[in-house]
């Protein structure tokens, strides 16, 4: 049977107004013209600089926009899309009477009362997600399937190796080509302008992506934030983790040449084993000499 929870760390912005899907479209990483009533995209909002500031899931309903994003972060987004929305007709509407879920394993069926219900655009391996009220979505899971926990859900998701938001993307710093944007189908390169555009697009064109966000395993527990190194050189970063299951982001020649060597990488004491998950491109990830840092 299908597994499902309630996601409550994700909350629903909705975008109303005959200029929400303009706005947008100049604005985030992903092409507003490849949304339908059955399908989502992918997406994130850019510094000028290229540089994440956030990411989200984005629905298009009756005829405006949800998007579904970091529930504390909600209104931060808000302010952020003021900023480019001078004189243009859009209104942002903070939808607390809605949930999100995610639905995992098992036969897909159609959730009754959903006013969305789609898979992933990001994996279809993560399953479906599902927004709607509560009471109505819930009653037609429980018919459906088993409720899982968060727990389970986040194993799920560390085990393909795909971010979750700023937990494993730091605003201002992190680059969408180092976390697995372009396989997660959240850049179209083709669309026009957006903003962070130009760095994003010659890091690609350059092969100048020397860090991923891999899946690792730990022998032990370490905490997100903690130095990943080989001997005493570092290696990465632990992100997000649950038990013995993470990400990291990892500069890969120094991953290279570790594995070369033999040379265990450890956070603090933790042995960590990364792993590039079978979705993950590394193709245009330059792995340059020590050097070129």
């Amino acid at each position: 049977m299908t597994r499902w929870t309630r996601l409550d760390d994700r909350g629903v912005l909705e975008l109303s107004g005959a200029d929400a899907v303009k706005l947008l479209q100049g604005l985030v990483s992903n092409d507003l013209d490849r949304l339908s009533e059955a399908s989502a995209i992918y997406a994130a909002l850019l510094t000028p600089q290229g540089k994440y500031l956030f990411d989200f899931l984005v629905f298009a309903h009756g005829d405006g926009l949800w998007l579904d994003v970091e529930a504390g972060r909600v209104d931060d987004l808000v302010r952020r899309l003021t900023l480019y929305r001078l004189r243009a007709d859009v209104g942002f509407t903070k939808r607390d009477d809605l949930a999100v879920y995610a639905l995992f394993d098992g036969e897909p069926a159609a959730v009754a009362g959903a006013e969305i219900d789609v898979v992933d655009p990001r994996l279809a391996a993560l399953g479906r997600r599902v927004v709607g009220e509560p009471a109505r979505v819930e009653a037609a899971l429980a018919d459906l399937g088993d409720a899982a926990t968060f727990e389970e859900y986040d194993r799920h998701r560390l085990a393909l190796g795909v971010p979750a938001g700023s937990r494993d993307l730091e605003p201002d710093k992190a680059l969408l080509l180092e976390n697995g944007f372009v396989e997660l189908h959240g850049v179209d390169f083709d669309k026009g302008c957006f903003v962070g555009q130009e760095l994003t697009a010659r890091m690609r064109y350059r092969g100048t992506v020397r860090k991923r966000l891999v899946p690792v395993t730990l022998d032990r527990h370490a905490e997100p934030g903690t130095p990943i190194r080989a001997g005493e050189i570092e290696v990465g970063e632990l992100r997000s983790c649950h038990g013995d299951m993470g990400l990291a982001l990892i500069r890969l020649d120094r991953w290279d040449k570790a594995r070369d060597a033999g040379t265990p990488l450890q956070a603090e004491t933790a042995v960590v084993s990364p792993r590039v998950p079978d979705w993950l491109d590394l193709t245009f990830a330059s792995k340059r000499a020590e050097s070129s840092a």
